[in-house]
């Protein structure tokens, strides 16, 4: 076919004349998204005149988008008849044929964009689906067949041939625009190897020698398909379906293609290749992208899935080596949990879900003090019990791929569950083991480790019960609330999302019947009735009766930053209580917690030679309330915390290289920081006369250094110092020049681990289970304690059920309950029993009889001063 570069003067004429209309003789006949900004776009002009490009542009459909944006206007641009002109990324390196009509232009789509042809905003042509799927595109040239010469504003994927990346040959041309033939390869006559040889029963290929990535030469080996990969792995799986039989050496494989398979490769076809073993960062593969080489033979039965069990005495890394390559299937005696639900994957950059096996992870630090060989173990093993559940393609937002009904109600999937019957691939990626799922499940496919409750237990125990409540950042914003004082919304962007994240909190709180609840996470924007706490005041009480009505504290005019608000952060800490129950004494207390101004060059490190110095620190953490109420005529004082997080790093954290990483202790950044809070608080309280009781959200696990300290830290008996933090000021005073190292801890009593042992949990983060949400006693608050409860309604729900809808898609949310925030409330029933008056006797039967029981439970007096 005719290949015109040139416009003739005449054709220039003829376009000039032309009306601005599309024409559909325009169209695209080539897409080349290649490696670094190796990406262009092919027009041809089909017709027997020229024509005018202005009015036409480029645009796409960035991340599976529904509205394009612009990238490259053609204004000023012609094209001749029967022409093609190439638009190229000016940074491209793409050698074109001498005389090509050639343009650069701002081309930044990516493998996830349809790019489309445009006249005036409206589709000419297209290449890529709309909405595309994830990496549809990446790293290929597409050329349109010339048997498919015509412009189509819906993508016709039969229309277009596909060659691997950085494929130029075509460009310019409507010759050759589709990769050379390959010879057809045979197997004919060359020695078979057996998969479970080329896996060997070790953690790598016997074939790749020690010290590298891949076999000395190619070998052979012939299979059944088991599965395709077509983008997150990019392939097909093999299977020898007759096997060694012996349990150490896995009889599957996955052989690596780098686009996904011909339509002929099917599961149960049997197909023989040849190609080099490699060690794919941990993936034992066969490698045949670079030359193809594969026979497609006869189609029989697809390989059945293979019970997956971890044996007696091996981990579940060393039993996912065993099964490397092959299907799988979980059934009740592979004893998987989930310990994480479906949300984000860091390191894979996807959403999947992580199962352990025997039991859900527990965060090393909520069981063991840091750095302990205890800690530093349990480390170990998590990071060796891990398997995550993926599909092969990214789903939409809000679905759940291998769970079509996946729901808020009755298809939900929570920490501790089993998935019963689910089939998948084991792979290996991005340094963790991997299920790619090949079916699909059912809600009765899931086996409950430990199921939903409408009201935790201790909801009815105790005379009082006292609560602990991080609610996920409750902004009122969006319904005219009153601003806080860094002016930030950090909750509910919409008037719909606030008033059901409101309602699951409603239904919480009502449910838990707790006469006094503390509050975190809560809008600082003061008081009124325009206040974030008054606006969930009154849509609780609307669901209480008048006896179980609350109110909140309030502290004084004296305390509030200009007049308004509890410290200077856009969240805070509140008390809401139940006045027919307990009644507040005196006015709310604050307890200041320190501040880190640590000015530039405070301090250095050695980075491979190079001495650097600090840059300035500037660090703050939320103030303490406390109240004392009277409960039938003994003091009980609460103290609502909210410490800093372990997410931003502070002046001990840069010291130690530890700004953009999590620091080994595994206490999370800041560590000190907080350490010099607990130290505060630890002051503030211990002189308190009456029950005692320090609530919140500490931002430390169990045996964490601000746990421990306001505990039962004690230097002596410690494998480590405990220190804090340095450049520290309180209420505007210098309070520590240099970290200080703690002796001995305050005294408080944990109550969970008194009542339920260590491992307890509000709190689920990147798989592991733990405590930040603690009720710490004196010890005459924890003799009243009946019971300590942690309501399990959201660490192990699934995050996709909260109130917000940015990452959720069209998924249905509900008003329970469940996924009400991201913390467990945790619920603390006391006994403050009727105080019986003794008799003169009291060396009566009953009298002693009373004296007898009250000493038995624990329930001592303590005068009131």
């Amino acid at each position: 076919m005719e290949n015109v570069k040139k416009l003739t003067a005449i054709a220039v004429a003829v376009s000039a004349a032309m009306p601005l209309l599309a024409n559909a003789d325009v169209m695209i006949t080539e897409y080349v998204e290649g490696s670094s900004n190796n990406k262009a776009i092919e027009l041809y002009n089909s017709g027997d005149a020229a024509v005018d490009l202005t009015g036409y542009t480029l645009a796409r459909y960035k991340d599976g988008a529904t509205t394009p944006s612009n990238m490259v206007a053609l204004d000023g641009q012609s094209l001749a008849a029967k022409g093609i002109k190439v638009i190229t990324h000016p940074s491209a390196v793409i050698t074109l044929p001498a005389g090509t009509d050639t343009m650069t232009g701002d081309l930044y789509f990516n493998g996830t964009d349809a790019v489309a042809l445009m006249k005036d905003g409206a589709i000419v042509d297209v290449v890529g689906a709309i909405p595309t799927p994830k990496d549809w595109g990446l790293n290929v040239t597409i050329a349109r067949k010339t048997s498919a010469l015509a412009a189509a504003t819906v993508y016709n994927e039969a229309d277009w041939e596909t060659s691997a990346i950085d494929n130029f040959s075509g460009l310019g041309s409507l010759e050759g625009t589709t990769a050379p033939e390959v010879p057809a390869f045979s197997c004919a006559g060359d020695t078979l190897i057996p998969i479970y040889d080329i896996q060997g029963s070790g953690d790598k290929s016997p074939l790749v020698p020690e010290g590298k990535f891949e076999s000395d030469t190619e070998v052979t080996l012939r299979g059944v398909v088991s599965a395709r990969g077509e983008s997150l792995f990019k392939g097909f799986y093999l299977q020898d379906v007759q096997g060694d039989n012996s349990p150490l050496t896995s009889d599957g494989i996955f052989v690596f293609l780098g686009e996904a398979a011909p339509e002929a490769i099917q599961p149960g076809v049997e197909v023989c290749v040849q190609g080099k073993v490699k060690e794919y960062f941990g993936l034992t593969q066969i490698d045949i992208k670079a030359d193809k080489k594969f026979e497609v033979g006869a189609k029989g039965d697809v390989p059945a899935a293979a019970a997956f069990a971890v044996t007696e005495g091996e981990s579940l890394e060393q039993a996912l080596e065993r099964f490397e390559g092959m299907k799988v299937v979980l059934d009740a005696g592979s004893e998987m949990k989930v310990s994480r639900t479906f949300s984000y994957d860091y390191a894979g950059r996807r959403n999947n879900l992580m199962l352990s096996h025997k039991a859900p992870l527990m965060k090393p630090t909520q069981v063991y003090p840091a750095l302990s060989e205890e800690a530093v173990a349990l480390e170990k093993q998590n990071r060796g019990n891990e398997l995550f559940v993926e599909s092969d393609f990214k789903a939409a937002d809000g679905v759940v791929p291998f769970l079509p009904d996946f729901n808020a109600e009755t298809g939900y999937i929570r920490v501790g569950d089993e998935l019963k019957g689910l089939e998948g691939m084991v792979s290996y990626s991005y340094n963790e083991y991997r299920l790619v799922t090949t079916n699909t499940i059912t809600p009765a496919d899931i086996v409950r480790g430990m199921d939903r409750t409408d009201a935790p237990v201790v909801a009815e125990k105790g005379d009082i019960r006292v609560a602990s409540f991080n609610v996920l950042n409750f902004f009122n914003d969006v319904v005219g609330g009153d601003a806080n004082p860094t002016g930030s919304n950090r909750g509910a962007l919409t008037e719909e999302e606030m008033l059901l994240q409101r309602t699951k909190i409603v239904n919480a709180i009502t449910a838990m019947n707790a006469d006094i609840v503390g509050l975190m996470e809560i809008a600082n924007n003061g008081f009124g009735e325009k206040s974030a706490i008054q606006n969930l005041l009154d849509a609780l009480n609307a669901e209480q009766s008048a006896d179980n009505a609350y109110s909140f504290v309030e502290i004084a005019e004296a305390d509030k930053t200009d007049g308004k608000y509890f410290g200077n952060d856009a969240i805070t800490v509140g008390m809401l209580y139940r006045a027919a129950k307990v009644s507040p004494e005196g006015t709310a207390f604050v307890i200041e917690t320190p501040e880190q101004h640590a000015p530039e060059g405070v301090a250095s490190r050695d980075n491979k030679g190079t001495v650097e110095t600090s840059p300035a620190q500037d660090k703050y953490q939320r103030h303490s309330l406390g109240q004392t109420f009277k409960v039938k005529d003994e003091n009980l004082t609460v103290v609502v915390n909210h410490l800093k997080s372990k997410g931003s790093g502070c002046l001990e954290d840069w010291i130690n290289f530890d700004e953009s990483r999590d620091p080994a202790d595994l206490q999370g950044k800041c560590n000190a920081f907080r350490v010099s809070a607990a130290k505060v608080i630890g002051e503030a309280v211990k002189d308190i006369e009456g029950d005692v009781l320090v609530i919140g959200d500490l931002n430390a696990y169990g045996m964490e250094d601000p746990v421990r300290v306001l505990t039962d830290y004690d230097a002596t008996t410690s494998n480590r110092k405990v220190k804090t933090a340095s450049y520290t000021t309180l209420a505007g005073q210098s309070y520590e020049q240099q970290g200080s190292v703690i002796e001995k801890g305050y005294g408080l009593i944990n109550l969970n681990t008194q009542v339920h042992g260590a491992d307890t949990y509000s709190y689920s983060y990147n798989g592991e289970l733990g405590n930040l949400d603690h009720a710490l006693g004196n010890e005459s608050l924890a003799k009243r304690v009946v019971d300590i409860e942690d309501w399990h309604i959201n660490s192990v729900e699934s995050n996709l059920f909260e109130y917000g809808k940015k990452f959720t898609g069209s998924l249905e949310k509900s008003e329970n309950a469940f996924s009400a925030s991201d913390h467990d409330p945790v619920i603390v029933a006391l006994s403050y029993p009727d105080k019986v008056e003794e008799k003169k006797d009291d060396g009566g039967a009953m009298g002693g009889l009373l004296l007898a029981l009250a000493t038995l439970i624990g329930l001592g007096r303590r005068r009131i001063h």
